[in-house]
């Protein structure tokens, strides 16, 4: 293992033991619950955050920072099954939790207050029985399906958080703003299959270099088929994208 993802690795590791006190700040319900009281609370906040580093940073915090990342890979040496990318399900969650939201805040008639540490404890997530279950549960969503059908399963199928990143990278091609990217030389590629084998997404990495098609809004930029690679074909380019 090199020395980035040795760090990459500890920090999704320290981000998931951190979980217990920080998935309020990350929560589906409780943004809904604030909303309806005219509240932006802690997860309004990160999740807004999440949207505006994606415009120049893309994936990064799935690959670097989340603690659902974190611990769907220290589950990849039990079950390493490659995946579908199951774009669409996520979706069909995120679109109906958006709507809800939307819904919430206008019958508030709007927001009128911060509240970043909304009903957390002194600013820590689990200070009740109630909030250790509700702790449980979600760990339970995230594990199951990166056990029982493969890699950052969650990512793929579940993940609430993932669509405010997929967006902001689509806005990004849009408008062109630089930012930072993957790129590959296929012409030393040398097709030993190590990328593809790899890629904790489940990527087809060889052919999306092959096809000279690098950018998709699955990649976490997490930087695994640079260090596997013996023959460089990937490194990190901050720049606009490509026409």
């Amino acid at each position: 293992m090199t020395k980035r993802q040795k760090i990459r690795k500890s920090m999704i590791l320290i981000s998931f033991f951190l979980f217990p006190a920080t998935f309020y700040y990350m929560s589906p319900y409780l943004i809904i619950e604030a909303s309806v009281q005219g509240v932006v609370n802690g997860s309004f906040i990160i999740f807004s955050i999440l949207f505006i580093s994606s415009l120049f940073s893309g994936r990064v915090f799935c690959g670097w920072v989340c603690p659902a990342g974190g611990v769907q890979e220290t589950i990849i040496p039990i079950n390493s099954q490659r995946i579908a990318r199951g774009r669409m399900l996520k979706w069909v969650i995120w679109l109906p939790w958006m709507t809800t939201i939307i819904i919430a805040a206008f019958r508030a008639g709007g927001y009128d207050r911060v509240d970043f540490f909304y009903q957390t404890t002194r600013g820590l997530s689990i200070g009740n029985i109630q909030a250790l279950i509700t702790y449980m549960l979600v760990l339970l969503l995230i594990v199951t399906p990166t056990l029982t059908i493969g890699r950052r399963s969650f990512c793929h199928h579940i993940c609430w958080m993932a669509p405010f990143m997929v967006i902001g990278r689509k806005v990004r091609n849009l408008v062109r703003l630089p930012s930072l990217q993957l790129n590959a030389e296929n012409s030393k590629c040398i097709h030993c299959h190590a990328c593809t084998n790899h890629c904790p997404m489940s990527l087809p990495v060889e052919n999306m270099v092959k096809d000279n098609t690098m950018e998709t809004t699955d990649c976490i930029l997490c930087g695994t088929c640079i260090d596997v690679c013996k023959s460089k074909v990937f490194q990190y380019e901050y720049k606009r994208p490509s026409t």
